[in-house]
């Protein structure tokens, strides 16, 4: 009896009959020629034989796709780690001045183009490589992109930076179902951030998972409005109510950290750093499998998902009190739970150059019921703890100086589970 398992991106019943049918080609091929052979000559008599021996139809080598997620919670097996060394502070353009608050703009001003403080870089390294253990003691195994230089100057036909740093693969790298997506991002320090994940990602494909580059920007001067104009915080809620953005429709771009997944829907928002034409192109490669969503909040400053509307379970999902989602009632007439986390707890005074305090909602879901969250907010432990989930507690203050928190840090490569529709 023939049997043929693919766990390589699923069970397709097409492909599945095509190799059947490729198979028993052989094997039918082989004895038609053997056949042949034997009117020929007495001596190849058993050539039919050796030929159906050679050709036997055998159940394929069961083989596991190592690049396999569809939503944010399930059981996770393997997972990319950024990394804090060589980081640099990304030159103060017009892209990145919009996407960080005034009162931060005279570090831009002085450190564009030059390392991070070295003592607070220093530790921001020593605390992901104890996420890392953290993880690893938790049953995970992690994988962490390529030490790089970023201090080096590169040009292209249309403008000239500095690197940046290859410590946020979620805004780089995005996982649906077993294909891994390289994001087109926006910021011309970010051109070449991808050159650190290649190793990782060849090996993934030699191992069986799809890998897909959307077109990669030009990053030229049309895709930026270069008069944004940009004053106070109620000039960014009136433009972003007005769906302005610095990033133009010039070409596709978008960050993968403003897609969540929740099996079978994407949910995505447009921000200064992903434009309808990245949505759209998003929403046709991933067609009709998958289904991408836009939705909205009152967000200043939109710039990744996962800080304002992070799901942590199937119907479940953390929404940002101060960042209200205009499309709420949808999640809610569709059976969601959504629950407003706590005020973060994290002082005043400790810079944040690259991201909002609402880091401590940016958590990372080991699974359903176990989830990695800063050691220091303890009204959102209380919170998780309410909701049945266990928190594995980690202290990575300085890292969110860089820009992000435990989700923002990852990249989930593997979770363990089937894609199914939670979104109806």
């Amino acid at each position: 009896m023939l049997r043929v398992r693919c766990l390589r991106g699923g069970s397709r019943g097409a492909e599945a009959a095509h190799l059947i049918g490729a198979m028993l080609g052989r094997a039918m091929t082989g004895w038609v020629q053997g056949t042949f052979q034997s009117y020929s000559s007495s001596a190849a008599a058993a050539q039919p034989q050796r030929a159906l021996e050679e050709n036997a139809v055998t159940e394929p080598e069961l083989q596991e796709c190592p690049v396999c997620a569809y939503n944010e919670w399930d059981p996770l097996e393997e997972v990319i780690v950024g990394r804090a060394e060589n980081a640099r502070v990304p030159p103060f353009t017009v892209e990145v001045k919009a996407n960080t608050y005034e009162k931060h703009w005279p570090f831009y001003q002085k450190y564009g183009g030059q390392s991070f403080p070295e003592d607070h870089l220093k530790k921001a390294v020593a605390e992901i490589e104890e996420m890392c253990n953290i993880l690893r003691m938790e049953g995970v195994t992690v994988q962490r992109p390529e030490p790089m230089d970023w201090s080096f100057e590169y040009n292209t036909p249309d403008f000239t930076s500095t690197g940046m740093y290859a410590a946020m693969p979620r805004d780089i790298l995005m996982v649906v179902g077993n294909e891994i997506i390289e994001a087109p991002m926006a910021w011309r320090s970010r051109f070449f951030e991808y050159r650190a994940y290649r190793p990782l990602i060849k090996e993934y494909f030699r191992k069986g998972a799809k890998w897909t580059t959307p077109p990669k920007p030009t990053m030229s001067d049309e895709l930026y409005d270069q008069e944004y104009p940009i004053r106070t915080v109620e000039d960014r809620h009136k433009l972003a109510a007005q769906g302005k953005f610095v990033t133009t429709e010039h070409e596709p771009c978008f960050d993968a950290a403003d897609f969540i997944r929740a099996g079978r829907d994407l949910f995505v928002q447009r921000s200064q750093v992903t434009n309808y034409m990245g949505i759209e192109w998003m929403r046709r490669h991933l067609a009709p499998d998958y289904k991408v969503h836009i939705i909205s909040f009152k967000d200043p400053n939109p710039m990744h998902i996962d800080a304002t509307f992070n799901i942590i379970g199937p119907g479940l999902v953390l929404s940002n009190p101060d960042r209200p989602c205009r499309q709420v009632e949808m999640f809610e007439k569709a059976g969601w739970t959504v629950v407003k986390p706590p005020t973060p707890l994290i002082p005043d005074d400790h810079p944040l150059w690259m991201s909002s305090k609402w880091l401590s909602m940016n958590v990372l879901m080991l699974d359903p019921k176990r989830v990695m969250c800063d050691a220091n907010e303890h009204t959102i432990h209380k919170m998780f703890e309410n909701l049945g989930i266990k928190t594995i507690k980690v202290n990575i203050r300085h890292a969110n100086s860089l820009g992000g928190g435990f989700h923002c840090w990852t990249t989930d490569v593997r979770r363990r589970g089937s894609l199914e529709s939670y979104f109806h």
